[in-house]
């Protein structure tokens, strides 16, 4: 599986920070039914890892199911014993190192220019600039004048009205927390749900 043409192609990247497990794996099958293929569960969410490993049996590969905020080693070894689709981190974090050395394919966050170079000699498959909203759409531009060849995510106060300038912006994909969860992430409604994930697909043309 190449996680960069998938990304690109999708163009949208769910992420669940929800209040359990149950919640989580609910926000999974709306998003998936909603036609959402390509979803982060947040291990700060409770029973993260059991989560993704029960989504992993409930789905097909190509419903790429991956795993966030992996911060240590030992949680990157958890994840990929789950059978995650690919992890990402807030930052250049031991897990993200314990991630490369898994071959377990790396979401890695970043901000500035070091850090996105540091990030790709680590062996990022991908660089989540983080939190993008800080600097907005122009910011991505700025970072690709001259690193042209790095694959940038937009994560971090993305909704659906600045999505499309984060890919103009030249961002392969945008992540998307809670402008799309809402409070379904807390056992929220659920139809609703379904009709942001609409609007987000709306809006990326997918």
């Amino acid at each position: 599986m190449d996680l960069l043409a998938e990304l690109r192609s999708r163009k949208l990247l769910a992420i669940i920070r929800a209040d359990g497990a149950e919640t989580a794996l609910a926000c999974v099958q709306t998003l998936v039914e909603a036609g959402v293929n390509t979803l982060e569960i947040s291990l700060t969410t409770p029973g993260a890892v059991e989560a993704i490993a029960a989504a992993r049996d409930q789905y097909d590969p190509s419903i790429l199911i991956g795993a966030g905020t992996v911060v240590t080693a030992a949680q990157a070894d958890q994840v990929a014993a789950a059978r995650a689709s690919f992890a990402v981190t807030p930052a250049i974090t031991r897990g993200a190192h314990r991630s490369v050395e898994l071959g377990l394919p790396l979401l890695c966050g970043a901000l500035t220019p070091t850090e996105v170079v540091a990030a790709v000699d680590l062996g990022a498959t991908a660089v989540k600039i983080f939190p993008a909203k800080v600097h907005g759409p122009g910011y991505l531009r700025e970072l690709r004048a001259p690193l042209p060849d790095v694959p940038l995510i937009a994560v971090g106060g993305v909704d659906a009205q600045s999505a499309p300038a984060y890919l103009t912006a030249g961002a392969l994909a945008v992540g998307v927390g809670s402008p799309l969860l809402g409070d379904a992430a807390a056992g929220g409604p659920l139809p609703e749900l379904s009709i942001r994930a609409t609007l987000f697909r709306t809006a990326l043309n997918l």
